[in-house]
């Protein structure tokens, strides 16, 4: 059976201060399981970067194997793309990103992609710090391989086979955060209002952006006895905070006092309410993000949202100093100056 999204688009459809519709940010239909998080993950893309907005044609989509790999083809059709081999997105998107800086760079991997076969690539782009929004669309199992613990499966969790997981887990936040990612957060597929706006500022965050979602395989991973399932993540989620991301434009002021809600109207003429948090969370200091994280653990609970964010991070153009001027977009005579310039440059090193 052949499925085709109708080309009949209404006249009155919605549309961003760019002109373009929320369809125009969508992709092929997807071919995952019913239910599938991931589908939820790429609802959400959709979604912030229809809002942001950003131009579809200015995305790069960067994916390697897997289930959440193949979900680049359902959105942002009108985007490019790259699908690499098992594990080695991060070199296909640092060579793209040093060719040309001025697109947006968004990777989308899985547990196994980037905790098991790709974990060397995914520690040198966090501490190399590419200007990329990285999403993991994590399940805790192989779910193209019949269902296997992954190396993020808890330890003691159970698979739809039953075994318990006996090895330690692999947590992508905390290592994200030690290897100097200046943006790292976390996620539930099924909490939209969070997500969204998670996406929205780790696109607009200068630098690499983490966001580890824990998405529930529906067929493998979605027993009572795992903790990847909706069930437990709904039952053990606690979020660091709640809040929104605006782009920038003229400031909007306001007080209010901790733990009370303050409804907020924005340009748009839209109202978002405010809740604010404890003061006592730093979400810029690295200790306590690592502290929080390992304090939730112990008591059993998934810490969400922001879990640190560096404000002054600099991405690797920033780091090696590269030309201003896409490098993609270099004349010969930039390129190749001549043996004159060459000859300069050895005699340095005499």
């Amino acid at each position: 059976m052949t499925f085709v999204k109708p080309s009949f688009r209404h006249p009155n459809l919605p549309t961003n201060s760019l002109g373009y519709s929320r369809r125009d940010y969508e992709g092929a239909i997807s071919t995952l399981c019913a239910g599938c998080g991931h589908d939820s993950i790429s609802n959400a893309i959709v979604q912030a970067c229809f809002e942001l907005p950003i131009d579809p044609h200015k995305v790069v989509k960067m994916s390697g194997i897997g289930c959440s790999s193949k979900t680049p083809a359902y959105f942002l059709g009108r985007s490019h793309g790259f699908n690499s081999v098992h594990g080695r997105m991060p070199s296909i998107a640092t060579g793209a990103n040093m060719a040309n800086r001025d697109l947006v760079y968004l990777g989308v991997s899985g547990d196994g992609d980037t905790a098991s076969i790709g974990m060397g690539q995914f520690i040198h782009v966090l501490r190399r710090d590419l200007n990329m929004t990285y999403v993991v669309m994590n399940n805790g199992c192989y779910g193209l391989t019949k269902g296997q613990d992954s190396a993020t499966a808890d330890r003691g969790s159970k698979s739809k086979k039953g075994v318990p997981n006996p090895f330690e887990s692999i947590d992508l936040c905390e290592l994200a955060i030690q290897l100097g990612a200046g943006f790292v957060a976390r996620s539930f597929s099924g909490d939209k209002q969070q997500l969204v706006p998670l996406l929205k500022a780790a696109l607009a965050h200068q630098g690499i952006a983490l966001i580890d979602v824990i998405s529930p395989c529906v067929t493998f991973n979605n027993t009572s006895g795992s903790t990847k399932s909706y069930q437990y993540v709904r039952d053990h989620i606690e979020a660091t905070g709640t809040f929104d991301f605006i782009p920038l434009q003229q400031e909007i002021l306001t007080q209010y006092d901790e733990g009370t809600v303050q409804a907020v109207t924005m340009h748009d003429g839209s109202v978002i309410y405010l809740r604010k948090s404890d003061s006592s969370l730093d979400v810029t200091s690295r200790r306590q993000a690592l502290d929080l994280l390992e304090a939730e653990k112990e008591k059993g609970r998934l810490l969400t949202g922001i879990l640190f964010l560096d404000p002054e991070s600099e991405d690797t153009h920033g780091i090696l100093n590269t030309s201003l001027t896409p490098l993609n977009q270099l004349a010969e005579a930039e390129l190749c100056p001549g043996s004159a310039a060459l000859d300069e440059i050895n005699q340095r090193f005499r």
